[in-house]
């Protein structure tokens, strides 16, 4: 998604995301090698402890994902990536055009997702800010209602579309990738 709200040329007709964190992912380091291991422990601690600070966000791509609901101000402050291409801090209207200018944005969520946390972040929901319990859909977030992206017009336009996924993050068989995706590039 950063590459079409961020460099329009050559033009994107449709942006497909397969199990995406539009609204970032927290908690960790999911599934890493090793479970037990201590290096995956650490990175855990890492992220927790200083996942808002500039060198574990400049050095720790799961920094850039990571959005804290009990961290909101941290996150909107420091998130150098994930922030950014949400209009967090404020409006970029070049990547609200850019994003507007897909014929379909088509996102893939993943219906017993056990990476990404929480799974409605594949479709732009999140949890209610201040807890890490309650979600909430796309429509009833302030990224919508403001209208930051414009998924509001987009989705107004039909431009949204939202597919399920039965099955663990990235995991479709491929009559499910020819049938349901394909088209979408073509």
């Amino acid at each position: 998604r950063a590459v079409a709200q961020r460099c329009p040329s050559p033009p994107m007709l449709n942006l497909i995301s397969i199990g995406g964190q539009h609204q970032g992912s927290v908690y960790g380091f999911p599934r890493c090698p090793g479970e037990s291991s201590h290096i995956c422990d650490w990175i855990r601690k890492t992220l927790d402890l200083g996942a808002y600070t500039q060198a574990v966000q400049e050095h720790l791509v799961q920094a850039e994902y990571w959005h804290d609901p009990l961290k909101e101000e941290d996150y909107r402050k420091n998130s150098i990536f994930l922030a950014d291409i949400n209009q967090e801090r404020g409006i970029n209207e070049t990547y609200k055009k850019n994003l507007m200018a897909l014929k379909k944005f088509v996102m893939v969520k993943f219906l017993n997702d056990t990476m990404v946390d929480p799974p409605i972040s594949e479709w732009f929901g999140f949890y209610k800010s201040g807890q890490a319990k309650e979600t909430v859909p796309l429509k009833e977030t302030s990224l919508y209602t403001e209208d930051r992206l414009g998924l509001q017009e987009m989705d107004k336009a039909g431009k949204l579309v939202f597919l399920g996924v039965k099955g663990d993050h990235l995991h479709f068989s491929e009559e499910w990738f020819d049938t349901t995706i394909l088209p979408f590039l073509q």
